[in-house]
Order: structure tokens, then sequence, then C-alpha cells
């Protein structure tokens, strides 16, 4: 029998909350932090790997995957999960932040936005009941709403223009997607950084009905005191009992402050780009593994940190690798940052639960100029 999608909190530290998403493919616990598969992959992950980080649910492309291999290749293959060897919950994104990144590639209608694909300049046309049959062909857990994710900075009556068709998107999604049996649908809160556009996207989401609710529009440049000035009250616009994901965000700073203002999810490609490019995180601070100070450095990454890449290799090998250009480094460095993304999330899930959120810190030296990193390209 499959499993109803559903949301239960378990315990509140002020606006902070703890919780329980059951999918048809098991349960999300959160808050929780989605690693980003953008081409039904984790780069430089095996997906058992993935899951020995703690992660519960991954964040797949739909914009990536419909231009190859194709959406109804991967369903004919037997959906998303059986292509990828990922049997746990999976989100696919509805394209709608890929196609605003193409800007002087893409033209945006009212019925649907016909863009070039960066591949191979071949002409594409999305709707928002082209993305529910791609993402529903993918097998996708948690479908995301097609929208316009409003550019910035932007003028208020632009930014009005866009979050209304976003919200007329949204009901057409409603509308074309069909039984979800075990899965969710997700709609996206729009307005920028207007306060009475985002109250009145949140109305319009209520009024047609979702299972999980999103924060959209943010981590676009707008920096990270403007971003946490919207989340003082865009979360609480949306519906106490449902899932909130902030789309994009992935500082640990950011996810911290998030959480404490009432959000459940969140994904960013920031722990498998940065250990791409030699970057890691770690209980004391963020790390250059390029710097020469790790060259006859025989310590681990981080002391404190229990993940294979820890428990097995020297800062002075990880340099080693990653000066030379091995495939090895990216693949050390991302288990690494990976497996503290979840720590980082479980910490928060139990200071929560204990009702010691405000005691939650992170290293002083962590870099917390800009707000998130929303990016357009692969994880």
């Amino acid at each position: 029998m499959t499993a109803e999608f559903s949301f239960r909190i378990t315990a509140r530290c002020g606006r902070a909350r703890t919780g329980v998403l059951q999918t048809r493919r098991g349960r999300i616990r959160t808050p929780a932090f989605m690693p980003v598969g953008t081409a039904a992959t984790v780069k430089a992950m095996l997906t058992d790997q993935v899951a020995a980080t703690g992660a519960d649910v991954l964040l797949c492309n739909t914009y990536h995957l419909m231009l190859r291999p194709g959406a109804d290749r991967v369903r004919k293959l037997g959906g998303l999960h059986s292509f990828m060897n990922w049997q746990r919950p999976i989100l696919t994104d509805s394209g709608g932040f890929q196609v605003m990144s193409l800007k002087a590639l893409r033209t945006i209608g009212e019925e649907s936005v016909r863009f070039k694909s960066h591949i191979d300049g071949s002409i594409h046309e999305l709707s928002p009941e082209e993305s529910m049959r791609i993402q529903t062909a993918l097998g996708a857990d948690i479908v995301m709403c097609f929208d316009e994710c409003t550019p910035y900075p932007v003028e208020p009556d632009l930014a009005e223009v866009s979050m209304q068709r976003s919200m007329r998107w949204a009901e057409r999604c409603r509308n074309s997607i069909g039984p979800l049996e075990g899965r969710g649908l997700f709609g996206i809160q729009q307005g920028s950084v207007f306060r009475d556009f985002r109250e009145e996207s949140s109305e319009k989401l209520i009024q047609i009905g979702f299972e999980g609710y999103a924060v959209g529009g943010l981590a676009v440049g707008e920096g990270q005191e403007q971003m946490l000035s919207v989340l003082d009250y865009a979360p609480s616009m949306l519906p106490d009992d449902k899932p909130r994901y902030l789309m994009g965000v992935g500082k640990p700073d950011d996810i911290v402050a998030a959480v404490r203002r009432g959000i459940d999810m969140f994904d960013c490609v920031l722990p498998t780009r940065s250990g791409r490019t030699g970057q890691a995180f770690t209980s004391a601070g963020t790390v250059n593994i390029r710097n020469a100070v790790h060259a006859d450095d025989p310590a681990p990454l981080d002391s404190e940190c229990g993940c294979p890449t820890c428990s097995h290799y020297s800062r002075a090998y990880l340099h080693h690798l990653c000066k030379c250009g091995e495939i090895l480094s990216a693949m050390l460095l991302t288990s690494h940052n990976l497996h503290y993304f979840q720590k980082l999330m479980s910490r928060i899930r139990d200071a929560v639960a204990t009702g010691t959120m405000d005691e939650v810190g992170l290293p002083v030296d962590l870099d917390s100029s800009g707000a998130g990193h929303q990016f357009s390209g692969s994880g």
C-alpha cells in the first residue's frame, strides 16, 4: 500500500520546528538539507555514499533532465529512482529558475516560456502543464509548481506582474497534475522583497491548496540582510501544518537563521561545488585545502568529524590530490562536505527537540557576505 503524503511536527522551539515528512518512498526528517543531483547524479558521489551521509531526499533538475537524457527516456527506463539507483524520496524543481537564468535566450509568455537549450541551441517550450508532465514522467515524489523566479533588483510593478503570473501558473499546475498517491505538489510563494505581494501570493496559493509550500525568489542577489528580513514574515504567511521549503539556500549560517524563522527544507549546490574547488566546511570554519599551509599537515580535515575522509586521510594528502587535480580530491572533499551539512541538520533537529535552538552557533570565520547560493549550474 502506498503511504499517504503527510507532514507531522514533533517539536517546536520558538518559530523553529522539527518533524517528519512522509512520502511513498519513505520519510524525510525536517529540517532537511537536500543534496543536489542536477543531472540524476550528486557529482563525485555514489548514491549509497550520499545515503550514508544521512540524506533522506535528493533534488534533481527538470530543466537539465528534459534536455538530456529526456524525461520520456527516463520513464521508459523505470523512472528516476531506478535510473540513478536512489530509492529514497526525490524532489524535482520545475525548471523555472534555470529558464530565468537564460535571460537573453528565452521569451516569457502567458501560456509558456520558449527558450534555447544551453547545450545545442535547440528551441524548447515549457509550460505549467508540460512541467507537470515531465516531473511526473521522471517519477518525482515532490513536484514543484512551474513559476517565474523574479529577478533582483526589480521594480514593484514588475514584481507584481511576475508574481501574478506565477499564481496563475500555480493553479494550472494544480489542475493538470492529477492524482498524487503518496506524492506532493508544492506551491511557490513569490513577490520579491515586497511584503504585500508575498502576502497576496500566499493567500492565492492557500486558496488553490498544496501539499507543501516554498518560499521562492530569494538568494538571487538581494544579500543576506534583505533575505532574512523577508524571512522574518514570509514563512508565517504559509500554512503552519505544511512543510516550508526555502529554495536554493544552503550556506550554513543562512540555514540556521532560516530554521529559526520557520523553514523546514533546503537545497544548495554549495557542499558539492565547494568540494570540487578545494573548499571544505569544518567545525572550525571553512578550509581551502589548496593553501600551502596544509602541505605537511598530518591532521585530519576536521578532528571532530567521523566521516570516511576525516577518518582515513590527512590534510597533506588532500592538499596533494587537489594540487594535482586528481578526481579523488573532489570525491573525498564532497563526501566530507555532505557529511558536514547532514551533521548540521541533525544538530539543528536535536536543538529544536530539546528547546536549545538559540544555542546553535557556527564558526565565526564562515563567510556571511551575500545570501544563499541559488545557482543555475550543476551540483
